[in-house]
C-alpha cells in the first residue's frame, strides 16, 4: 500500500463528523475570577463573594445563538477549584454562596431551551482540593465530579479539558490519569468529543485566535499525547501566553512530506480558541476592549473555512449577564455571516467538469458527491450575467478522508482566466474570500490530491 493510499483510510469518527459541523460555538467563562478582577483564582477565595444578582442563562444562550453558535461549553470549574454546580464532594460551590443555584443547571436547561448544544469544561488542577497532589485520591475526586456533570444534566456535546498543572494547596503537582478519565467520559457520554487534552479535537496551537495556512485533520498519532500538549497548555496567568501564535516549527502537521516516516496515524481536527476580550474572565476595564468585527470574521473564515472549528469566549459580568458590547458584537457576528452567505449562486450556473455527476455538489450532502477519475480535475461555473462575488466554499466528503493538497481559483477576464487565490488544503470546508470581483466565470482546479478527490459541495455567494 503506497503513501496516498495509507492516508486516505484515515477517516473520523460520527462524532467528530459531527462536532465539526457544528463549526462555531462559544465557551462562557465564569466563576470567582469575575468578582476579584483576576484570571486566575488561588483557591483560597470565599464563596461569599460570588453573587451575580442578575444571572440570567437565557440571555447567554440568547446571545450565542444570534452570532449563529450552536454550542456552548461552561467552565463548571476553573483552577480554582470553585464548582458552578451542586456538588456532593466539596463545599467550595455556588450552593454555599449568596447565589445559592446550580449554574451548570440553569445554562443545560436555557442551551436545551433554545436548541444549542451543551457543553462542560472542567479543570483536572484544583488549586482549592487538599487531596490534588495525592495521586488515586485525587483522581477519585476528580472522577466522581466528572461523573456529576455527565450524568445529571443531559446529554455533553464536548468535554473540554486543557493541560494547565501547577501546584495545589499543598505545594504538590497532580500527575493526570487521562485515560482513567477519557473511559468515564466514553462510558458516560459516548456522543462527546472530548478537546485539546483529548482524543477527539486538538488544540490549534493558541488563545489568539492565529490559524495555519494549511489545516490537516490527518496527523501522527503523538499529535493527540496528552502528555506533550500539557507541557505546552499555559503553566501560569500572562498575557504573553494568551497572545502567542502558532510555532513556525508546529506550521505543518500533515501534508505528505511531514507523514512519509510515521507508521500510526489519526484523525485529530482543529479547533481554533480566542476571547472576545483580551482576557477570559470579565474585567471592567475591558468592556470596551471587545475585539473588533473585521477581527472576528478574519479569524472566522480562518478557522471555519480553514477546516477547523471556532471556540469564542464570551464573559459574563459580575452580574450575571453578557455586556451589552458583547452582545453587541455577537449580533454583528450573526448578520455578518448571514449575510455572506445567504445568496449561492452556484445552482443556477452552467457546469462543466471533467466527468460526470458535477450536479452533486449542488447540495451540501455526504449522500451524494464530485468524484473525478484522476487526481487532479477542473470545475468551471459560468454564469448568465457578470456578478459580484464575496465567498467561494468548497467541501470534502470527509467520511472518505482529507485528500485535496492544493488548488487554485480562477475567474474569467478579458477573454481569459485569471488565478485570484491559490490554497492548500480543503477538508470539512475551506472558504475562499472573493474580494468584490465581477465576472461572468469561476474556475476551480485541484492542483494536487492524495487520491481522486471527494468534493461534497460548492457555493459561490453573490455580495449583495
Amino acid at each position: 500500500m503506497n503513501l496516498d493510499e495509507r492516508l486516505i483510510k484515515i477517516v473520523p469518527s460520527e462524532r467528530q463528523i459531527k462536532f465539526q459541523q457544528l463549526e462555531f460555538y462559544a465557551f462562557i467563562h465564569f466563576t470567582v475570577n469575575t468578582f476579584t478582577d483576576k484570571e486566575w483564582g488561588d483557591g483560597t477565595e470565599s464563596p461569599e463573594i460570588f453573587n451575580p444578582a442578575k444571572l440570567d442563562a437565557e440571555q447567554w444562550v440568547k446571545a450565542v445563538k444570534s452570532a449563529g453558535m450552536r454550542g456552548l461549553i461552561l467552565t463548571c470549574k476553573h483552577h480554582d477549584g470553585f464548582c458552578l454546580w451542586d456538588c456532593k464532594y466539596t463545599k467550595h460551590t455556588v450552593m454555599n454562596s449568596p447565589y445559592g443555584k446550580d449554574i451548570v443547571k440553569e445554562t443545560a436547561e436555557a442551551c436545551k431551551k433554545h436548541g444549542i448544544k451543551f457543553g462542560v469544561y472542567l479543570s483536572p488542577w484544583d488549586r482549592n482540593c487538599h487531596l490534588y497532589g495525592q495521586g488515586k485520591a485525587y483522581d477519585d475526586y476528580f472522577v466522581n465530579q466528572l461523573t456529576e456533570l455527565l450524568t445529571g444534566y443531559g446529554d455533553v456535546f464536548s468535554v473540554w479539558f486543557d493541560g494547565a498543572c501547577g501546584e495545589g494547596p499543598n505545594g504538590k503537582k497532580q500527575y493526570y490519569d487521562w485515560e482513567r478519565y477519557y473511559s468515564v467520559i466514553r462510558k458516560l457520554q459516548p456522543q462527546a468529543c472530548i478537546s485539546v487534552c483529548g482524543p477527539d479535537v486538538r488544540w490549534c496551537g493558541n488563545e489568539a485566535g492565529h490559524t495555519r495556512k494549511a489545516e490537516w485533520s490527518v496527523v501522527p498519532m503523538r499529535a493527540k499525547d496528552s502528555e506533550i500538549i500539557s507541557e505546552k497548555s499555559q503553566q501560569e496567568d500572562n498575557e504573553e501566553f494568551r497572545q502567542r501564535r502558532v510555532d513556525a516549527r508546529d506550521e505543518d502537521l500533515g501534508s505528505r512530506k511531514m507523514l512519509v516516516n510515521e507508521n500510526e496515524l489519526i484523525w485529530y481536527p482543529a479547533e481554533v480558541n480566542t476571547s472576545i476580550r483580551p482576557g477570559w474572565f470579565w474585567h471592567e476595564s475591558e468592556n470596551d476592549k471587545v475585539r473588533p468585527l473585521e477581527e472576528l470574521m478574519d479569524i472566522y473564515i480562518k478557522s471555519v473555512g480553514g477546516n477547523a472549528t471556532f471556540l469564542l469566549n464570551i464573559p459574563p459580568t459580575n452580574e450575571g449577564l453578557l455586556h451589552e458590547n458583547d452582545v453587541r458584537r455577537l449580533e454583528e457576528i450573526g448578520e455578518f455571516i448571514r449575510n455572506a452567505f445567504a445568496d449561492n449562486i452556484a445552482p443556477d450556473c452552467d457546469i462543466t467538469a471533467d466527468c460526470e455527476g458535477i450536479e452533486n455538489v449542488l447540495t451540501d450532502s455526504y449522500e451524494s458527491c464530485y468524484m473525478p477519475d484522476t487526481p487532479e480535475t477542473e470545475i468551471t461555473f459560468k454564469f448568465d450575467k457578470p456578478e459580484k462575488l464575496g465567498y467561494l466554499v468548497i467541501k470534502e466528503n470527509i467520511c472518505m478522508s482529507q485528500r485535496v493538497e492544493s488548488f487554485t481559483v480562477s475567474v474569467s477576464e478579458n477573454g481569459g482566466f485569471r488565478e485570484v487565490y491559490e490554497g492548500t488544503v480543503i477538508g470539512y470546508k475551506r472558504i475562499v474570500p472573493l474580494n468584490d470581483v465581477v465576472t461572468d466565470s469561476l474556475k476551480i482546479k485541484i492542483t494536487d490530491s492524495r487520491i481522486r478527490p471527494v468534493i461534497s459541495f460548492v457555493g459561490i455567494y453573490r455580495l449583495e
